[in-house]
Formats: C-alpha cells, sequence, structure tokens
C-alpha cells in the first residue's frame, strides 16, 4: 500500500510518499519513499511566534511544489497510489484548509480514496512506522501545543489518561526562550543553552509530583523562573544557561514523575504497555529522551522514540496514518470538513485487543 501524505498544520509545510505492507495482520515497519519538509521559521522569528495568516499564505505558494518533490522524489506517478492523506486538523485552520482542499483535489482528479487525518493520531502511530510496534501501548505526546499521556488500543482507539492544566511542555520552552531573549523556535535555544548551565543552581518546583493522576501543571514553574531572572537581573550569559539548565531539569524531573504515574494508571485499565512510545516535537530533546528511557527502564517496558526528524511535523507521519486507517477501510468524503480542534477521543477506529492481529 502506497499513500500520499500532505501535513499544513502549522508552520511546516511537508508532503511524503509512505509504503506499508498491505495485510492488516502483519503491518510491520513501514517505508518511507519520500520525505519533503519547508519550514516557515524564517518568517515567523521576527514575531517570536506563528503568525497564522503568513503561514496560510506560505502554505498556498509552496505546497504544490513540495507535492511534485515528493512524488519526484518517490520515482512514483499518481496512479501509483492507493490513497492520499492530510492533516484535517487540529491546526491553525488556514493552514488546514490549504492541505486538506489539496488532498481533496488529487484524490477527486485520481480517483483516489481520501483519508482526513487527525494531526495528534499520526504523532500516535508514527513509532509502528519505525518500530512495528503491536498495541496497546501508552504514549507520551508532548509537543509546542499538546502534553498527554495517551493509551493506544487500536487505530483511532486512544484514551487520554493525563494532559496538562495550563501550559503545554513545548509552550514552556518557548515562553522561557522569550523571557530570556533567546531566539525563535524557543524550545531548541533553551535546550542548547542549558548545555552550558548548571542546572542546581536554581531550586525551582516540579508541580504536581507525587499525585496519581497522571496531569501536568507548568505555570507555577514558569512564574517561578520570571521571579528568579527579575531578582538576578541584569542576566549575564552565564545566568541565562543556568536559568535554562534549571528549567530544562526541572521540566525533565516533572516528566518523570507524571510518566510513571501514566504508566501506573495505564497498567490498571490494559495491562502491561507493549512500549512507552514519545512523539511531538518536544520528544527531540535530548535530556527529555534521558529522562524517558529512565521511566521506561523502571517500569520495565521497552522506550520507542522516533528520530528527530519525524518527531517534529512532517508528511511521513501523516501518510502513515493514513495508511493505518486505509488497511481497515476507514476513508473519507470529499466533503469532509477541516477542523481547528480535533481531540483523539473524537477520532472513530478500530479497537484492537491485546494479541489480536493490528
Amino acid at each position: 500500500m502506497i499513500v500520499l501524505g500532505i501535513e499544513t498544520t502549522c508552520d511546516e509545510t511537508a508532503a511524503a510518499v509512505v509504503m506499508r505492507d498491505d495485510d492488516p495482520g502483519h503491518p510491520g515497519p513501514g517505508r518511507i519513499l519520500s520525505n519533503v519538509v519547508r519550514s516557515q521559521n524564517d518568517a515567523h522569528a521576527a514575531f517570536g511566534g506563528v503568525v497564522p495568516e503568513i503561514a496560510a499564505r506560505a502554505h498556498v505558494e509552496v505546497l504544490d511544489g513540495i507535492v511534485a518533490q515528493a512524488m519526484a522524489d518517490a520515482g512514483l506517478g499518481f496512479d501509483a497510489l492507493d490513497g492520499v492523506a492530510a492533516a484535517a486538523g487540529p491546526g491553525l485552520i488556514g493552514g488546514v484548509i490549504v492541505g486538506l482542499t489539496t488532498a481533496k483535489a488529487i484524490a477527486l482528479v485520481h480517483g483516489l480514496p481520501l483519508v482526513a487525518v487527525n494531526h495528534l493520531e499520526a504523532h500516535a502511530l508514527t513509532a509502528r512506522l519505525t518500530d512495528g510496534l503491536a498495541f496497546p501501548y501508552c504514549l507520551f505526546l508532548v509537543s509546542g501545543g499538546h502534553t498527554q499521556i495517551v493509551a493506544v488500543t487500536g487505530v483511532g482507539a486512544y484514551e487520554r489518561l493525563g494532559t496538562t492544566m495550563d501550559d503545554a511542555v513545548g509552550e514552556a520552552f518557548d515562553k522561557t526562550a522569550k523571557l530570556l531573549g533567546l531566539g525563535y523556535p524557543g524550545g531548541p535555544e533553551v535546550e542548547r543553552a542549558a548545555q552550558a548551565g548548571d542546572p542546581r543552581r536554581f531550586a525551582l518546583p516540579r508541580p504536581m509530583q507525587g499525585r496519581p493522576q497522571p496531569d501536568f501543571s507548568l505555570s507555577g514553574l514558569k512564574t517561578a523562573l520570571r521571579l528568579e531572572a527579575e531578582r538576578i537581573a541584569p542576566l549575564s550569559e552565564r545566568d541565562v544557561s543556568d536559568l535554562c539548565a534549571s528549567f530544562q531539569q526541572a521540566v525533565t524531573d516533572t516528566v518523570a514523575d507524571r510518566l510513571a504515574a501514566g504508566l501506573a494508571l495505564f497498567a490498571r485499565r490494559y495491562g502491561r504497555a507493549t512500549a512507552l512510545v514519545a512523539a511531538g516535537g518536544v520528544a527531540a530533546n535530548q535530556a527529555l529522551r534521558a529522562a524517558l528511557r529512565g521511566v521506561a527502564e523502571r517500569a520495565g517496558i521497552a522506550l520507542a522514540v522516533p528520530p528527530p526528524a519525524l518527531c517534529t511535523d512532517n508528511g511521513a507521519m501523516i501518510a502513515w496514518a493514513g495508511a493505518e486507517r486505509l488497511a481497515h477501510g476507514l476513508t473519507d468524503g470529499l466533503d469532509v470538513a477541516p477542523r481547528a480542534r480535533w481531540p483523539l477521543g473524537e477520532v472513530r477506529g478500530v479497537h484492537i485487543l491485546e494479541g489480536q492481529p493490528a
């Protein structure tokens, strides 16, 4: 099964072609035939964040060329495709409309099945593309807009076990970078500065630590960081590095504690997870990955984290999710609507019990 995937939910314009074994009983890892991503970082850097109108215009300008390049890199014509998938939400609605409309046009012209993919579901299923994981597994979805612990029991079958009460982890990193005068995007800048810093210099809080419900809260940590920065202002380069290191350590300690609670809740409801999976752009943070390895080792389960290029937004994850859904006959009509908000719990799918074919 070969599927074209299109991703335009935020500030990356992406298209990819992915191959999947067409026997749903033996999914195995997929094969990425092409994966083209065009970043808009330079267009948004001056604003310190993504400007929706600028993002949508950029998608319009480059998407046709990105799709053409993805098909050329794969060495295929549209007649070789078994379907076309596009991220239909959640995301910035202007960009979502651009990608979904393009996919509808391709599907209509070439007589292909259309799959409207939930962007979060694509992150949730990426580890099956890279690692061939069996259900059920526990997903830690960590990005600029989302921080969730999710039980993944089948294609389109998700239960949210925990979430953030305020800021997402990626959002907290971005706000920290802005507070300390670092560049955009903020997450990599904070990580880079933290490498030269002392994580023990500032005693920052670990919110929600020890609570049985695996939820997050980061607003208090962010406020504590701001108060420390104001207390020692003006900030030297060393101060900034130490603040970043202390903040990053507080986040990783918090994540480790919250995930331990999440895995305990998962075990009570679903039994032993096949793996702990991390997905989303913040999963590229190396300190966070080290913390995740520790959590998985203590739980006695495997850790699956896709390569950094597949953690951030990309077309391959959309194509793979489309192929997974297509294998179960989950397609959409040309009247399917784009959605700015689309919780994972509202995604239709198939529940696959442990031990059954996936």
